[in-house]
């Protein structure tokens, strides 16, 4: 059992016990979403979360926020439609948190789609966003924005636009917004359905996992947001499974052996799958896989060597001259896709619509993919709306326009970035600096402010949340941080509470965790690539 006291932690757990309009399980980003959403809408909400906010899926996706230019060859034209307008409005009111990003697909003979049929489909992707934003290139300028492409039987590239985020930060903005509009909410605090006969469920007993403390929460309406845990969670009202969870798992590379300005994105020799490859976060991100997961959802999921082998056949495939090998990655993450389940063979042919459930009063909402997160929500609080009061369902701009902090000694780009990634917050993370801790740490955008920011107000628990989530450099350093421990817990120890014994128990969890969850399976366990071509 740990012993963490935090006052606000405190202060949290006590208003627990007050009644509540709307209890959402779940702080992944859809469930922060709706605690965002019914928060800002006059709902008394709290939210709950039992790992870390965006620990699962939330913080292992492809972090693009895209229309899914791939369903509409399935036809999925509502889905693409939804998608390409939630993204042009993120790009609108999230700037330095949701980004433009250009995409190359290339064209060679032999391989699909084709240009005629990518420049239809693509004009309907733009049509749908109302931005026209696509264009042809020859090959001699497709080789000038990607001179690593492989030249040989290039006939030229399509150019389109999508975007791309820090997954785990969109989180913690919504987390933070939410609780700027009077919800509350914790991490690490376990929550048990409590069904009496056929009763509606009217809320949960709580367990924070951090100190044991137990209570019930009492509330008018109860939102499943647990993404791939949903089965778990419905199991306990007697619902059965309806979910199919898949697997995507993600090399990243040092951007110098991959150095890429934008998204390139191609078809795999092996099967025909999309993949990608596109600069994130000063590194060069390769995904992403899509295999039926059979283990056990409890259990941090991690890339398989296969996987790896697999990934490695894309970059050698598409960018040849690179000579990409398994000693140049990075590091690795794997996460769980809730894809509902509809009994089609191929998982890559497996909807990514999402649905809601209403079983006994609690509404689930689950499937779905990270662009339409905001959709996804007011769904959900649609469905719980007999239960709770009158509310105001019309959709809002996702984020209120967030004030660029001001520093003599940051560039103008970085202020828009920080702006972006912490709101109203961002001038708070300026304004807690000590000297030297607003220069970025060695190979990273991250200012070493940001660390002590979200030691003293981003509910950090664990080391992994620091350096994992609340700031990404566990996955962009090639040794997870390590060096940097000495002054990272310089700049923390005092706002974390942790004494020596405590420090050396998460310093050596979380390498433990770094090693066998996001590192890189050893050479002798990871097939040839040769294989997947």
């Amino acid at each position: 059992m740990l012993t963490d006291s935090v006052p606000a932690r405190e202060s949290a757990w006590r208003r627990l016990q007050e009644p509540c309009d709307l209890l959402v399980i779940g702080g992944g980003v859809t469930g922060a979403a709706v605690a965002w959403e019914a928060s800002r809408r006059g709902l008394r909400t709290v939210l709950v979360e039992r790992g870390d906010f965006a620990s699962g899926t939330s913080s292992r996706s492809s972090k693009l926020v895209h229309g899914g230019l791939r369903y509409l060859k399935e036809g999925k034209i509502g889905l693409t439609r939804e998608s390409v307008r939630e993204r042009q409005e993120l790009l609108r009111d999230a700037p330095g948190l949701v980004d433009a990003i250009p995409f190359l697909m290339p064209h060679y003979p032999k391989r699909k789609p084709g240009r005629a049929t990518l420049a239809l489909g693509l004009a309907l992707y733009d049509l749908l966003a109302g931005s026209w934003q696509h264009r042809y290139v020859g090959r001699a300028e497709a080789l000038a924005l990607v001179p690593s492409l492989d030249p040989d039987g290039l006939r030229g590239a399509h150019l389109y636009v999508d975007a791309t985020t820090d997954d785990a930060r969109l989180v913690s903005r919504l987390i933070h917004e939410a609780r700027g509009a009077g919800a509350t909410a914790l991490n690490y605090v376990e929550a048990h359905l409590e069904p009496h006969g056929s009763a509606a469920i009217d809320g949960a007993a709580l367990r924070d996992l951090t100190n044991g403390a137990e209570l019930r929460v009492r509330a008018k309406a109860t939102i499943a947001a647990t993404g791939v845990f949903a089965d778990q969670l419905r199991a306990g009202i007697g619902a059965p499974p309806r979910l199919r969870p898949l697997r995507g798992s993600h090399l990243i590379l040092p951007d110098w052996r991959l150095p890429l300005s934008q998204s390139v994105a191609f078809t795999h020799p092996h099967d025909g799958r999309p993949v990608f490859a596109y600069p994130w976060l000063g590194r060069t991100l390769v995904g992403t896989t899509d295999l039926d997961y059979g283990g056990s959802l409890d259990a941090e999921p991690t890339i398989a060597p296969m996987e790896v082998a697999y990934l490695l056949a894309a970059v050698r495939y598409q960018f040849p001259s690179a000579r990409i090998d398994v000693e140049d990655v990075i590091s690795t993450y794997a996460g769980i896709r809730p894809v509902i389940d509809a009994g089609t063979g191929n998982p890559s042919s497996a909807s990514r619509d999402h649905e809601v459930w209403n079983e006994r009063g609690l509404v689930t909402v689950t499937g779905g993919k990270l662009t339409t997160f905001r959709p996804m929500a007011m769904d959900a609080l649609a469905a719980a709306a007999p239960h709770l009061p009158p509310f105001d369902a019309a959709m809002r701009p996702a984020f209120a326009p967030a004030r660029v902090p001001s520093s003599h000694e940051l560039p103008a780009a970085a202020c828009v970035r920080l702006a972006g990634r912490f709101g109203t917050a961002a001038q708070g993370v300026i304004d807690c600096a000590e000297p030297g801790e607003l220069a970025t740490i060695e190979g990273t955008a991250f200012l070493w402010a940001e660390l002590r920011w979200a030691a003293q107000s981003e509910d950090v628990v664990h080391l992994d949340d620091l350096l994992l989530r609340r700031t990404r450099i566990g996955l962009l350093l090639e040794d997870g941080g390590a060096r940097h421990f000495d002054r990272i817990r310089a700049i923390c120890g005092a706002a974390l509470g942790w004494d020596d014994a405590r420090w050396h128990d998460e310093v050596a969890a979380y390498r433990t965790r770094l090693r066998e969850r996001y590192g890189v399976p050893a050479r002798d366990l990871v097939p040839d690539w040769r294989e997947f071509l």
